[in-house]
């Protein structure tokens, strides 16, 4: 029995239809050794960069099995909160709780990391764009828990120019001429990067409670939010758009043993699929689900998978998705015991796990 959402297995057919399976999603091998804050996959080949609370930041190359293997690493001197790529896939970027950010470059054989910025306290996420002013040189952006962004030419030591932000960066993410700044306090500063050194836009996050993540539409045209407080919202840059704006409950559960009480928990991760444009949310919860947020509707929920998931990636073909099965520090200090499962899950999406729903308004 067919349907909009993938062949029904059984004859509960709405129950199937929703619910996802992850019987066939594939360990990543040698994963981290402790906690993994993020993970990103290179815009040019199947490789996966996954950054960790071990210091390292592991690359994998992942086969058309979906089996994995180590490839490279290479270390910080404390805890790695965010990892990413070069634009041509030849560097990988490390950049956390040393106040550095280091770069490997895997086209020159190099087989330790150079440090390449530096900021007065963590550095919370870091991202390359093309600089359109170097002959195509990549630029790495970087925030900070010292309320900054700075951008650096890879060649120089000092950063090209900075922004200074309202509080604390928590989260960012880039996709086009779009960065999508969070911090502290709800501020989320939009910048235009024709026009890099000043916020095109700010606003307060639309959700009440803290920002846990921000991600670009595929299109470049908004970004979602995800918080704390089990919520996601969907918002679009520019004024003429705002009748679209959004925003929903996840990551919640109901016990079936109370109608009146709601476990709710924090959205830790939101990837947008490169191709068409859904995205998924997962959570605290130690669930993933997918969503099309033009039908407003959920594509597929996912069973929990054994810990929180903390990070998220599709590739670049959107055929994977990967998850990082982790503890994520959503109960402070004392909850992270030394049995923490710590795993990456490489999920292989169905052609129409993803998909819009037919006949959803376009925009």
């Amino acid at each position: 029995m067919s349907s909009l959402f993938g062949s029904a297995a059984t004859s509960s057919a709405a129950a199937t239809q929703t619910t996802g399976d992850i019987s066939k999603d594939v360990p990543l091998n040698q994963p981290p050794e402790d906690g993994i804050s993020d993970m990103r996959f290179s815009p040019a080949s199947e490789h996966l960069a996954v950054a960790s609370w071990d210091k390292k930041v592991r690359i994998y190359e992942i086969n058309e099995q979906g089996q994995s293997e180590g490839k490279a690493l290479f270390e910080h001197e404390a805890p790695v909160l965010s990892c990413c790529w070069s634009p041509d896939g030849t560097k990988v970027i490390g950049a956390g709780a040393d106040k550095a950010a280091r770069m490997l470059d895997l086209g020159s054989g190099q087989t330790t990391a150079v440090q390449v910025a530096v900021h007065d306290a963590p550095i919370r996420s870091c991202h390359m764009i093309t600089n359109p002013t170097a002959g195509g040189s990549p630029l790495l952006v970087t925030g900070s828990w010292d309320k900054t962004v700075k951008y650096w030419d890879l060649r120089q030591s000092t950063p090209i120019a900075s922004l200074d932000c309202q509080e604390r960066v928590y989260t960012m993410d880039v996709k086009n001429k779009l960065l999508v700044i969070g911090t502290a306090d709800r501020y989320i500063n939009i910048v235009n990067l024709d026009d890099p050194t000043k916020f095109y836009k700010t606003i307060q996050s639309p959700l009440k409670w803290q920002t846990r993540v921000v991600s670009c539409f595929a299109d470049a045209s908004g970004f979602a939010v995800g918080s704390i407080e089990g919520r996601c919202a969907i918002q679009y840059v520019e004024e003429k758009d705002s009748a679209s704006n959004f925003s929903f409950k996840c990551h919640r559960e109901t016990p079936p043993t109370s109608r009146d009480i709601c476990n709710i928990y924090s959205v830790n991760a939101i990837s947008f699929h490169p191709v068409h444009g859904t995205f998924s949310t997962a959570g605290s919860d130690g669930t993933f689900h997918f969503w099309d947020k033009d039908a407003k509707h959920r594509l597929k929920g996912y069973p929990v998978v054994g810990g929180p998931i903390s990070s998220t990636a599709f590739n670049r073909n959107g055929n994977i998705f990967a998850y990082a099965v982790s503890y994520d520090w959503s109960k402070g200090y004392s909850a992270n015991a030394t049995t923490s499962t710590n795993k990456v899950m490489l999920h292989p999406v169905g052609p129409d796990e993803t998909k819009p729903r037919p006949n959803t308004r376009k925009r």
